[in-house]
């Protein structure tokens, strides 16, 4: 079959799978077969075990459950709480006042979690009902937090940063310094952002609270103590050297256990909770590996990519222009498809193009998350959308609308992000 044929004919096939509810995986492996069938005569079962075993037994993938396996323990324990009460007090003299403990909570949960939409749940929690009781504006409130639970996607240890390592067999801990100071500057406009309105809408914000008690700060920083011992025994170890990112991965679950026990969390039923839902997790992203896998593989055989590479660069498009293309091609992707999803499906396909005009790997990586992460606040298929639709009731539409200016922060990252690549390259390079 022509590619010309085949082409549109794969694309209907995966989005009639899509909306007939079949699992992404398994959609994934549905439109790799008829590829096959349709482009090749090459035994099917034995290039879909081979590919499909292949796909799912990288080392680097061990990391990936213990991670997820720490992130449901915390959820279960009274991190969230401490770090509200922790934070309020050192936020209460910036303008914005509160707002700011959306974006500071969510950085430090997501460098203890590695997950969006864990971030999103644990933080909103706890936060939304706070910010709304004391008057905040609900747009600016929920905002924020929909905004800011995207770095569960970016600040290490990131889930997807590990399956883009994997997929592409680039070093994790690389990857991990990489994401580290783009994390920072994001939160930092974040910041900003919450800053410069409050200032120019001081009319929607609340009345100023008292000003702290005597040692209300010390108490306060009793409380971050925690976490942020545990940032340090994962991140600590693997930037110092110490341990592997999988190893790391195990020092985390040993500190979230720990943690959980200390804050009064810890039971037989909520770690066998907190087990089944990383194992549920865990197997989901794993289908959709090993759907990838084989698909990747089956469009080798149809001649698509390298068809799609040799039109890209007939149009010798620069560096930036290129960029300019698959962040729209992402973002439009991030409409339909959650972002491991978007990651393995593409980055086989795609990372021969940019790695063709000199772009870096370990940089395109930090690029593609921050992309993706635009897909968590962009309907229909925004999970963070979905987690704060969850918790406040409101509409999907609505929410997308509280969320659009981080939406432009993230733009804006992403374009600063190409102009100056040492944002994300310089961590790296120097350790």
């Amino acid at each position: 079959m022509e590619i010309a044929t085949l082409a549109p004919l794969l694309v209907i096939v995966l989005f009639a799978a899509l909306a007939g509810g079949l699992w992404i995986g398994f959609a994934l492996i549905a439109v790799g077969l008829v590829a096959m069938l349709a482009a090749s005569n090459a035994p099917v079962t034995l290039v879909f075990a081979t590919k499909v075993w292949g796909s799912l037994t990288i080392w680097d993938l061990t990391s990936l459950p213990m991670f997820i396996w720490m992130g449901e323990i915390l959820v279960r324990s009274r991190l969230s709480s401490d770090m509200f009460q922790g934070l309020a007090p050192f936020s209460r003299h910036l303008p914005g006042r509160l707002l700011h403990v959306n974006v500071l909570g969510c950085a430090l949960f997501a460098a203890v979690s590695g997950s969006s939409a864990a971030t999103t749940a644990t933080i909103g929690r706890m936060s939304v009902p706070e910010l709304l009781a004391r008057g905040y504006d609900p747009k600016i409130a929920i905002g924020t937090l929909a905004g800011a639970g995207t770095f569960g996607f970016l600040i290490p240890p990131s889930i997807i940063l590990i399956v883009y390592g994997a997929a592409t067999e680039q070093s994790i801990a690389q990857l991990f310094l990489a994401g580290l100071v783009p994390g920072v500057m994001l939160a930092a406009m974040f910041s900003g952002y919450i800053m410069l309105w409050s200032l120019m809408n001081r009319h929607r914000m609340p009345e100023v609270e008292p000003p702290a008690e005597n040692g209300e700060s010390l108490r306060a920083l009793l409380r971050l103590l925690p976490v942020v011992g545990l940032i340090f025994a994962v991140i600590g170890s693997i930037y110092a050297g110490v341990a592997s990112p999988t190893e790391a991965a195990v020092i985390g679950v040993l500190g979230a256990m720990i943690l959980a026990w200390a804050t009064g969390a810890a039971s037989l039923r909520g770690l066998g909770d907190s087990l089944i839902a990383a194992t549920t997790t865990t197997c989901m992203i794993a289908f959709i590996m090993a759907g990838a896998g084989f698909l990747t593989v089956a469009m080798g055989y149809t001649g698509i990519p390298r068809a799609l590479a040799a039109w890209i660069g007939a149009m010798e498009l620069s560096p930036y222009a290129l960029l300019a293309a698959l962040t729209v091609f992402f973002i439009i992707m991030g409409m339909f498809l959650d972002g491991i999803s978007i990651v393995v499906l593409t980055v086989s396909i795609i990372l021969p193009m940019v790695t063709a005009v000199g772009i870096d790997p370990i940089w395109f990586g930090v690029f593609l998350v921050i992309v993706v992460e635009m897909s968590q606040i962009t309907p229909p298929v925004g999970f963070n959308l979905f987690v704060l639709q969850k918790i406040t009731g409101r509409d999907i539409l609505q929410l997308a609308g509280y969320a659009a200016p981080f939406f432009g922060l993230l733009v804006l990252a992403v374009a600063l992000l190409s102009v100056f690549p040492q944002i994300a390259l310089w961590l790296p390079r120097t350790m």
